[in-house]
């Protein structure tokens, strides 16, 4: 007659030691540590959020006009808020649209230029190392290089006409941006592709099927940041042979010390930069919503 092994009892934990709490720490999060509002990288609500970036845009405006009527600046080179309403106002009669639209329409083609260019080439370059052995280098080396020293040199290969202004814009972004798109590529987890190896993926549908899907929010936001990168170009841009355009009249009123006008031109440049930018963190959380649930 066979006998049955005999079974082993297994002591259960209790109170606060053993396996038991063990399993039961694992199973609490931990608490949160400091305010909810300064936790790391947390979400906080809408309301708040948009009442601290109206006191951080309100607060260096109330700066502004302190130092103003503390009579301690001379108007000539701090002019106050309310005088650079006014000439705004007064530019507005003056075709302040007019120079608004070239403006944006150089800056927009520099940028397009840029990017047209600077995606595929920084896709090959963030893919293959050989790509990246021959051509980062030197884009490393001629992105240093800043962007108001060829404009000798493009008046020469371009002209003065708008292809000049275009040329200057496109110098300045173009580089930079080529290489955040390779590093964009290179942050494509490689799991993701060893993972496309094993199923039989040839090399161009790993980069169609698995590099650009995973690439893409971070190359939304590269194009976004050049953008920014593109209008503070725009002076020097034009430089170069202009009669309109919100850099000449910044330029034209430094002739004349028009400092409430300098003031008004770059206060509009920010203003039209800040609604560009923020254009651009909507469409991101339109194509990519998952990115920004907390």
């Amino acid at each position: 007659m066979s006998k049955s092994p005999p079974s082993i009892a297994l002591p259960l934990a209790t109170g606060h030691s053993g396996l038991g709490a063990a399993v039961h720490a694992d199973d609490t999060p931990p608490a949160p540590k400091g305010p909810p509002l300064f936790a790391l990288r947390q979400g906080i609500p809408a309301s708040v959020y948009w009442g601290l970036a109206a006191l951080g845009l309100i607060a260096p405006i109330v700066l502004w006009l302190l130092a103003v009527a503390s009579g301690r600046v001379e108007p000539v080179f701090l002019p106050g808020p309310v005088t650079v309403m006014e000439r705004i106002a007064t530019w507005w009669t003056d075709g302040l649209l007019g120079d608004i639209g070239i403006s944006t329409m150089r800056v927009v083609m520099g940028w397009a230029l840029a990017a047209l260019i600077a995606l595929p080439l920084g896709l090959l370059i963030g893919s293959w190392r050989v790509v990246q052995a021959l051509l980062e280098p030197m884009m490393d080396f001629i992105r240093y290089m800043p962007a108001v020293a060829f404009v000798p040199l493009v008046m020469v290969w371009v002209g003065i006409d708008e292809g000049a202004k275009v040329a200057i814009i496109f110098i300045g972004t173009f580089f930079p941006m080529v290489l955040m798109v390779a590093e964009d590529v290179r942050r494509v987890p490689m799991a993701q592709i060893e993972a496309a190896q094993t199923m039989g993926a040839t090399r161009w549908e790993i980069v169609e099927k698995v590099i650009l899907p995973s690439a893409k929010p971070a190359l939304l936001d590269t194009l976004r940041v050049n953008m920014g990168c593109a209008w503070t170009y725009l002076v020097v841009a034009e430089l170069v042979a202009a009669s309109s355009g919100l850099g000449y009249a910044i330029l034209k009123a430094q002739r004349f010390l028009q400092t409430d006008k300098i003031f008004a031109g770059i206060l509009i440049i920010g203003l039209i930069g800040l609604v560009i930018d923020q254009l651009f963190r909507l469409a991101h959380r339109k194509a990519f919503p998952y990115m920004h649930t907390r």
